[in-house]
C-alpha cells in the first residue's frame, strides 16, 4: 500500500502513543515469530516492534522481511523501533483522505 504523506504522518502519530509488543532478539525472525506478529496485526492493525541489542541484523531489513511475510506495510523504522500497519477486514483505524 502506498501511503500519502498525510496518511503516513497520521500513522506515525498514532504509533508514538503505543509501546512495542514484540522484541526481535538473537533468534531473529522465526516462523513462530511471524505468526505472532500476523495475529497481532489482525487484532490491532498498527503495531510496534523493538529490535534488541543482541540482534545483529539491520532493523530496516528486518522490517521489510516481516512486512513481506505478514503482508503489512512498514510505516517507519527509527533506530531499533519498527512500526507496521495492515488494515483489518473491518478497519478500526480510519486513514485520512489524500
Amino acid at each position: 500500500m502506498n501511503f500519502s504523506s498525510k496518511q503516513r504522518a497520521y500513522l506515525k502519530g498514532l504509533a508514538m502513543t503505543i509501546d512495542p509488543i514484540f522484541q526481535i532478539g538473537k533468534n531473529s525472525v522465526t516462523p513462530e515469530y511471524v505468526k505472532s506478529v500476523d495475529e497481532a496485526l489482525a487484532k490491532r492493525e498498527l503495531i510496534k516492534l523493538s529490535v534488541l541489542k543482541n540482534c545483529g541484523e539491520d532493523p530496516a531489513e528486518l522490517a521489510d522481511t516481516i512486512a513481506g511475510r505478514t503482508k503489512s506495510d512498514v510505516v517507519q523504522v527509527i533506530g531499533k523501533k519498527i512500526v507496521l500497519y495492515r488494515p483489518a477486514k473491518k478497519p478500526k483505524i480510519e486513514l485520512p483522505k489524500n
